[in-house]
């Protein structure tokens, strides 16, 4: 359950200021505040550093686990196999639960890598393309597994401290309408039905 799910905050990412503006929003008004320094910081230096399983029984277990789950969603097995395996090292690296990020995943696009929103947000996790100019990678790709990963297990861990894991509360920020609570169960419910492991 979500409760059991809350891990220790990450160091880099205990800050407490307020975000530019929903993740929905193409660009920040002028009038927002400029995002959250530390949250760039841990934006910056997450887009290196390798992390993974324990061991090798850890790895089989969870991805033959998560891959039968998987599979209806995704059914090219090399192709499941390197999502799940890149979920699980972003989702680590960040310090969130592999589950959740797998139950954001299917509620932000359906595990569609080229999804874009109508209002700009990209790939597997829906990352605003405002990221990249705040930290000066215009470069990235957020339609890049590995980097959209990376941007989006960040953001969600950085939500999740702030909010003291509050995952509810997290989640609705993740989404950008803090006091609107559909988006949160949505997730909630996608975690407690198909990914929760117990």
């Amino acid at each position: 359950m979500p409760g059991r799910l809350t891990p220790a905050a990450p160091a880099l990412l205990l800050a407490a200021l307020a975000l530019a503006g929903p993740p929905q929003a193409l660009a920040r008004p002028p009038s927002a505040p400029q995002p959250d320094p530390e949250l760039l910081a841990a934006l910056d230096q997450a887009l290196s550093a390798p992390h993974s399983f324990r061991d090798a029984a850890e790895a089989q277990v969870w991805l033959l686990d998560m891959g039968s789950r998987l599979q209806r969603r995704v059914p090219d097995p090399a192709q499941r196999m390197r999502l799940l395996r890149a979920v699980h090292r972003e989702a680590a690296r960040a310090k969130v639960p592999p589950e959740m990020v797998l139950a954001v995943i299917e509620i932000e696009s359906g595990f569609e890598p080229t999804a874009i929103s109508r209002v700009g947000a990209r790939g597997l996790m829906q990352v605003m393309p405002f990221w990249k100019r705040e930290l000066g990678r215009e470069e990235d790709n957020l339609l890049h597994l590995e980097t959209n990963l990376r941007y989006g297990c960040t953001i969600l861990a950085h939500y999740r401290d702030r909010e003291r894991g509050d995952w509810r509360r997290a989640l609705n920020r993740y989404n950008g309408r803090l006091h609107s609570n559909p988006y949160a169960d949505k997730v909630l419910e996608a975690l407690r039905h198909r990914w929760y492991r117990q």
